[in-house]
């Protein structure tokens, strides 16, 4: 069996919660490994493995916040291993367990008695020059965003062949229920609960009165043109992390992906008793 630990690396207390897996992990007679940039900055050389060699672990093991498992979910791309997320962050909505249960939760997920969310993905791709220059996957969003120049963009938005709106804004994002509580809802969208699988569209400071979020199902594609795209100074960010933008974007069209992403959650606290807890304290 193999477990693959993924720290974030500036938080002390991840780091050392590694080194404890990694020494809990072996007394199991199991093999704990970080990717080498991880391993490095962790200080466990001994337990770095390439991406190459990774092949598909039994386990991932996120040490950090919801920004953290981001981490992992891209590091693995579309191997399907269960996620567990243990929240040393501020954020925790994907998280599966809390620091003095790390041990524990472990021990259930390597013996497979937990219960498994199964979280949809965009697959998203960037048109520029009429070609397709990137393609990429999300788990929370898609950005569509104004560039360094501060200019806000014209925007035309399109849902499954159906021109819908065109407005002015700082950008646009779509969401999967999972991002619904990310940047989708400081922007104004709604919370969604995990299992719906379509997704939700939200302005960014539109200017206009009619600009409104937007949900729709699991088969619609999303098409988000620009006006003029010599002029629009726009990028595109996916989870949090801006993708090259080195020519005038033209279209970005997004869709539900093939793959999901597995989320190890112990018995407890569903859903909304999270948002309670994050949002309102409770």
């Amino acid at each position: 069996m193999r477990v693959l630990i993924v720290p974030n690396t500036a938080n002390p207390a991840a780091v050392d919660a590694a080194g404890r897996i990694v020494e809990w992990l072996g007394a199991e007679g199991v093999d704990g490994v970080l990717l080498a940039e991880d391993a490095v900055a962790a200080g466990l050389q001994a337990n770095s493995v390439s991406a190459a060699d990774l092949g598909r672990p039994d386990l991932v093991v996120a040490l950090g916040g919801d920004g953290t498992i981001l981490k992992a979910v891209h590091r693995m791309g579309e191997v399907d291993s269960p996620v567990l997320g243990v929240k040393f962050g501020r954020l925790g909505f994907m998280s599966g367990a809390r620091p003095e249960t790390m041990f524990e939760a472990m021990r259930k997920a390597m013996d497979g008695d937990v219960r498994i969310e199964r979280r949809s993905t965009l697959a998203v791709e960037v048109v520029m020059e009429g070609r397709v220059v990137g393609v990429y996957r999300a788990l929370n969003e898609v950005v569509l965003s104004r560039g360094a120049s501060g200019r806000v963009i014209g925007i035309d938005l399109a849902v499954s062949g159906q021109h819908l709106t065109r407005m002015h804004a700082d950008g646009v994002i779509v969401a999967t229920a999972t991002g619904s509580t990310a940047y989708a809802l400081s922007a104004g969208g709604p919370i969604i609960a995990p299992g719906f699988r379509g997704t939700v569209i939200v302005p960014v400071a539109a200017h206009s009165l009619k600009a409104r979020p937007i949900v729709v199902d699991e088969g619609d594609v999303v098409e988000i043109g620009l006006h003029d795209p010599r002029r629009s100074d726009a990028c595109v960010i996916v989870d949090g992390d801006v993708t090259p933008c080195r020519r005038s974007i033209e279209r970005v069209t997004v869709r539900t992906g093939e793959h999901d992403v597995a989320l190890v959650k112990l018995e407890g606290r569903d859903f909304f008793e999270t948002v309670s807890a994050e949002f309102f304290g409770a």
